[in-house]
C-alpha cells in the first residue's frame, strides 16, 4: 500500500524529540497524499530551553512533472523556561512561559533528482509560505525559498549549487518569537561557524535572530569508495542574516571554505 507508520526518537545532549506519524500516499484512489504527526520536542538553546508539544495534518498533490503542492496545518504549545537572565535577549525574556502557535503553510516543490541520497544530477527547488495567527499567541508570516542543482562533471565527480533565502514579519495581532527568526552557522548552513553563530545583537548586546537571510553553498563531490558510498566534499559557503529594515548587501556576507567526508550508509547519510 505504500503507507508509512513511524515512531521516531531523537535523543541527544541538546535536543530530545519523539514523533509519531502516519502517511497515506494514495487517498481516495487518486495521487493525493495525506498524513498527520504528533510530537514532543525538548530543545536547549544557548540562553533558554523550549519544550514543545503539538501536531499537524498535511496533504500533497502532484501539479506537474516532478512538482508537488503541499498544504498543512500545525498546532504547537511551546514552553519557554530556564532562561539565562544575564545573557538572554529581552525578546526571549518576554516570551517566558507557554506560547501557542496555530499556523497553516503551503509548499510548492520541484524535485527531479535521480536519487534521494548522493544524487548525481537533477534539481530540488521549493517555495514555502507560512502564516501563524489562527488563534494562539504567536502571529507571523514567513517566506522561504530554496534552489538546489546537481550536475555531473568529469571522472564521476558531481557539482552542487545551492541557495536559500527567507523573510519573516510580525503580524499586527501576534508575537514573533526569537526561535522563529533566522540564524546561520553549522552543518546545514555555513560550515566553519558554530551552530547559530551568525546572528544579530539587540541594544543590550544579546544575540537575536534576523528577519531576513541569504545563504549560498557550492560543493564539489568526489567519490572515494563508490561501492561503499564514501564521498569527499570540497565546499564554499557564504551568507548572512539581517534585520527587517536592513538591505541585503552581497558585499557583507560571511564566508567559509573547507573539506569534509560523507558516508551514505545503510542507516542514512553521515557527514564529517
Amino acid at each position: 500500500r505504500g503507507q508509512i507508520l513511524q515512531l521516531k526518537a531523537e535523543v541527544g545532549g541538546s535536543t530530545n524529540r519523539y514523533t509519531f506519524s502516519f502517511t497515506e500516499p494514495w487517498l481516495f484512489d487518486v495521487p493525493l497524499s495525506a498524513g498527520f504527526n504528533l510530537y514532543n520536542w525538548e530543545r536547549d538553546y544557548d540562553t533558554y530551553d523550549k519544550d514543545s508539544k503539538g501536531g499537524g495534518v498535511s496533504i500533497g498533490y502532484p501539479v506537474y512533472d516532478f512538482t508537488r503542492l503541499y498544504l498543512s496545518y500545525s498546532y504547537d504549545i511551546g514552553d519557554i523556561r530556564n532562561i539565562d537572565m544575564e545573557n538572554a535577549s529581552r525578546s526571549v525574556i518576554e516570551m517566558e512561559g507557554k506560547n501557542v502557535t496555530s499556523s497553516v503553510s503551503s509548499t510548492l516543490r520541484y524535485d527531479s533528482r535521480d536519487k534521494m541520497f548522493n544524487p548525481s544530477e537533477g534539481a530540488d527547488h521549493s517555495l514555502t509560505v507560512q502564516y501563524a495567527g489562527l488563534g494562539g499567541d504567536i502571529g507571523f508570516t514567513k517566506y522561504l525559498g530554496e534552489l538546489g542543482q546537481y550536475f555531473p562533471l568529469f571522472w564521476g565527480t558531481v557539482g552542487f549549487l545551492h541557495a536559500r533565502g527567507g523573510y519573516v514579519k510580525e503580524n499586527s495581532d501576534g508575537k514573533l518569537p526569537d526561535y522563529e527568526k533566522f540564524y546561520l552557522g553549522g552543518m546545514n548552513s555555513l560550515r566553519g561557524f558554530e551552530w547559530r553563530d551568525i546572528c544579530l545583537k539587540d541594544e543590550d548586546g544579546a544575540d537575536i535572530g534576523g528577519k531576513k537571510f541569504v545563504q549560498f553553498n557550492v560543493e564539489y563531490l568526489i567519490p572515494l569508495i563508490k561501492k561503499a558510498g564514501v564521498v569527499g566534499v570540497l565546499f564554499f559557503d557564504t551568507g548572512n542574516v539581517y534585520d527587517g529594515a536592513d538591505s541585503i548587501r552581497l558585499d557583507s556576507l560571511r564566508e567559509s571554505a573547507g573539506f569534509g567526508f560523507r558516508w551514505y550508509s545503510p542507516m542514512g547519510p553521515i557527514g564529517i
